[in-house]
């Protein structure tokens, strides 16, 4: 059981970072753009259960709490808008923002406060992914250094918890985001930090 979660959470999340970083500045970027944001949501459910299970509590709330993002970029993709509905955008970071608060309370408490190596890269995966996936969704190059950071701590919180699968899926997945943002930084002409 555990490595079908692996397999398929693994797969889903190298192949959602295939297919942005192909989106960035090649052809059919929309196609692209649809197919990875549904296939990452497609593996979310995987992952959740695997990060509950190692008591990973902040990395899975904000993983589950990542869904509306997800959902929205989906949403802006499909309807070809160029920015973000307001008020969708509002509930999107209040539901992504309270799972977050959750995870972290509830983390501290299980162990007792800020205790483990697995917390400390939980931090790194929190952060990475949230403002990451925030900014993707809103076409801002940016995201995928923070997704740099979010592949780099959730590779060795893999590794450190003998999820070998996952582990490398994390470091290819970091080939995926620095292709993109290199991509995406050619295409735009920028510095690759729009936006914060």
């Amino acid at each position: 059981m555990d490595y079908f979660l692996q397999a398929w959470g693994g797969g889903c999340y190298l192949l959602n970072k295939a297919l942005l970083a192909r989106a960035e500045g090649g052809s059919n970027r929309r196609q692209l753009r649809i197919w990875g944001w549904g296939i990452y949501l497609a593996g979310l459910p995987a992952w959740v259960i695997i990060l509950v299970m190692k008591r990973d509590w902040m990395a899975a709330t904000i993983e589950a709490g990542g869904a509306p993002a997800m959902l929205l970029g989906l949403i802006i993709t499909i309807q070809g808008l160029q920015q973000t509905p307001g008020s969708l955008e509002k509930l999107c970071k209040w539901f992504a923002y309270g799972l977050l608060a959750a995870g972290v309370l509830y983390s501290l408490y299980d162990y007792r406060g800020l205790t483990a190596l697995s917390q400390l890269l939980e931090i790194g995966v929190m952060a990475g992914f949230l403002i990451g996936t925030w900014l993707l969704a809103t076409k801002k190059a940016s995201g995928w250094l923070w997704f740099m950071l979010m592949n780099t701590s959730m590779g060795v919180l893999m590794w450190t918890q003998y999820k070998p699968v996952l582990a490398g899926q994390q470091f290819l997945s970091l080939c995926f985001v620095v292709h993109g943002y290199w991509r995406s930084k050619k295409k735009d002409g920028s510095n690759g930090w729009g936006g914060l």
